[in-house]
């Protein structure tokens, strides 16, 4: 108490003005102080200004000449197809800029309540973890890919009303494909639903571009899907949630984020439904790309580098340290070639990598180019022999 009327008399002798200075040098310090610790662990993450649309070959803010780019999710190349962005020009000519609105404003309620339980795969997209951090169910996460462990989660979660298993069908990270056919049979076994995140793999995984669950045949057993149209449809924003009739009306009424945001813009609705349509017409874009895939992963590693994942475009290309890849990406963009390297906290400790991400519409030249500096660069810094 004799403390309380110190401190209450020395904060009443400083001036208010100052006392808020005050605070604001310290906050300064504290952040200072975080900021040099990740420059030391080399985790710093710059960003570069690309000038020019997306696409294969793009101009990078400060560096001279074009530049292969292989560090997008601009997987079917219909972030700059000609026929996209005209539906785009059409939708803001007749329907303009944007609705200046959200949706219809009622309801807090999430689709899962305390009676319920969400089985979390550990590596799921950040987007994934904030979403049931948020939720008011009990969580269960399962190692990644483990169907031993998930089995045993779900057994564990028999007592709850409804059981959610979530999972990326794509992960964006490592490359790799979920399980989905152990998933949903392991869902079925114990009562389960199953929600796939398919952000990176609407559009070109699958015969017809349809995701992970055509890929692997379970297009009848999945329940929920979450998707964007920011990536491989157009490369704008937006996104989309499919399942039971119920449910996606349930989410209307009460999904917070449908509720409180703006409705998409028109351009964007228009370029999504013409990559769509590019989409049902014809999967010659989905097969190049796949071979385009092959071509890179294959070549790298008969250079000797370590490529996760297997199949998707995503291709990781492990290095373990942090400031080696932070090297070695500044190295490829001085050689013409747009990557970058992940580190902590994007990806796990010593786990630091350069994602690598191919297009449809990069040529056979271009992949083999990339390789090429992948192998100079490598050499370079002693990643490779």
């Amino acid at each position: 108490m004799w403390a309380g009327r110190v401190l209450h008399a020395a904060l009443s002798a400083v001036p208010r003005g100052r006392r808020a200075q005050s605070a604001l040098t310290q906050l300064r310090g504290v952040l200072e102080e975080e900021l040099e610790a990740i420059r030391e662990a080399g985790t710093w993450k710059s960003e570069r200004v690309i000038t020019s649309r997306q696409g294969p070959r793009i101009h990078v803010d400060g560096v001279s000449g074009g530049i292969l780019n292989f560090c997008a999710n601009n997987y079917l190349g219909l972030s700059s197809h000609p026929e996209v962005i005209q539906a785009g020009l059409q939708a803001l000519e007749e329907f303009g800029a944007g609705l200046s609105s959200t949706r219809f404003i009622c309801g807090t309620q999430a689709l899962l309540t305390p009676q319920d339980a969400v089985l979390s795969d550990e590596l799921n997209h950040a987007s994934i973890i904030d979403g049931i951090r948020l939720c008011k169910a009990h969580k269960y996460c399962y190692c990644h890919l483990d169907m031993a462990d998930l089995e045993a989660k779900l057994q564990e979660a028999q007592k709850h009303r409804l059981r959610l298993v979530a999972t990326d069908g794509a992960f964006s990270m490592d490359g790799d494909i979920a399980p989905l056919r152990e998933i949903c049979h392991l869902a079925s076994r114990y009562g389960a639903l199953v929600f796939v995140d398919e952000c990176h793999a609407t559009g070109f995984l699958g015969a017809t571009g349809r995701g992970t669950d055509e890929l692997l045949g379970v297009m009848d057993q999945v329940t929920v899907i979450n998707s964007t149209l920011g990536k491989a449809l157009g490369g704008a924003s937006g996104g989309y949630t499919t399942g039971p009739g119920p449910l996606v009306s349930l989410l209307r009424q009460r999904s917070r984020p449908y509720l409180f945001s703006n409705s998409l813009p028109p351009a964007v609705v228009g370029c999504a439904s013409k990559a769509l349509d590019l989409l049902m017409e014809s999967n010659a874009i989905v097969q190049t790309m796949a071979a385009k895939t092959q071509r890179f992963r294959s070549k790298m590693e008969a250079a000797g580098f370590t490529i996760l994942g297997a199949s998707h475009p995503i291709c990781p290309v492990m290095l373990g340290d942090a400031r080696l890849a932070s090297c070695m990406a500044d190295d490829m963009l001085k050689r013409g070639i747009f990557v970058i390297g992940f580190s902590y906290p994007v990806v796990p400790r010593g786990k630091a990598r350069i994602r690598v991400q191919i297009s449809a519409v990069h040529s056979e030249e271009d992949i083999d180019r990339c390789v090429e500096a992948f192998v100079e660069v490598g050499r370079l810094h002693g990643a490779l022999p």
